[in-house]
């Protein structure tokens, strides 16, 4: 571990992509809040493997649709572990996978809320951090979008609005908040193997390899370090970039 400079806070973190960021932020130097919804447990390891590596973590549960429940998990980090530098909005929800006529009305709503509006108050709460105007030293917000949300998706509509809303979002928002310091990009994966692609048919999973040109499934890792990058300063003149991992798909 590097010496703790900086605060991150990633959301639905307790495992997947999450976990991936949340960790490798560590790695390189950031005391990381892991916010959950239900998985406490996930939330706990994880938070254990960064303490017993040198690093600072704390797990926090909020529900990120809940805007009241979001104003407390960001005071959290505040009192316990300072001054906010990044926010990985990566909280999300998927719903079921059906026609949108089988849908009902709570998974449609529970779908805006969480990959949308949940993600627009975080980010309303990290500004409030971060910019300048308001004695911050700016920072950086990035979102987790989905190649979804350019290119559609079969049976998941809802979800895929709510991603490509999400990258308009990213790029309006970089815009406003570019002159107080702060830097908004979004990362786009495509196929990534969060343990969901286990319970696929053997046959799905190898078709959905043969559609990569590069030939295999990405890993929570390939997103994680994008992350990581976007972070960096070897990025600093990027902002309202949505940026694919998609293996080329």
């Amino acid at each position: 571990m590097t010496e703790t400079t900086k605060v991150a806070l990633v959301t639905g973190a307790s495992r997947g992509l999450g976990a991936a960021t949340a960790l490798l932020l560590a790695r390189n130097g950031y005391a990381v809040c892991i916010n959950y919804n239900h998985n406490v447990d996930q939330a706990k390891t994880i938070v254990k493997t960064i303490k017993d590596a040198g690093g600072k973590a704390i797990a926090v549960q909020a529900d990120i649709s809940n805007a009241n429940q979001i104003e407390k998990l960001f005071s959290k980090v505040d009192n316990e572990l300072g001054s906010l530098t990044a926010l990985i909005n990566n909280a999300g929800f998927t719903g079921t996978r059906c026609k949108i006529l089988d849908l009902d009305v709570e998974t449609i709503q529970r779908t805006i809320d969480i990959n949308l509006t949940g993600l627009i108050f975080c980010a309303r709460e990290a500004i409030k951090r971060m910019a300048r105007s308001r004695g911050g030293n700016g920072g950086s917000i990035i979102n987790v979008s989905s190649q979804a949300g350019q290119f559609g998706g079969n049976q998941i509509a809802p979800y895929a609005a709510s991603k490509a809303a999400v990258n308009l979002f990213t790029i309006g928002l970089s815009r406003e908040v570019g002159p107080e310091g702060i830097r908004v990009n979004a990362v786009s994966p495509g196929v990534i193997d969060t343990g969901q692609a286990d319970m696929l048919d053997p046959k799905v999973k190898s078709a959905l390899k043969e559609s990569i040109p590069l030939g295999k499934i990405g890993d929570p890792n390939d997103v994680a370090s994008v992350i990581n990058w976007l972070l960096s300063e070897q990025s600093s003149y990027l902002t309202g970039v949505i940026v694919p991992v998609a293996g080329g798909r």
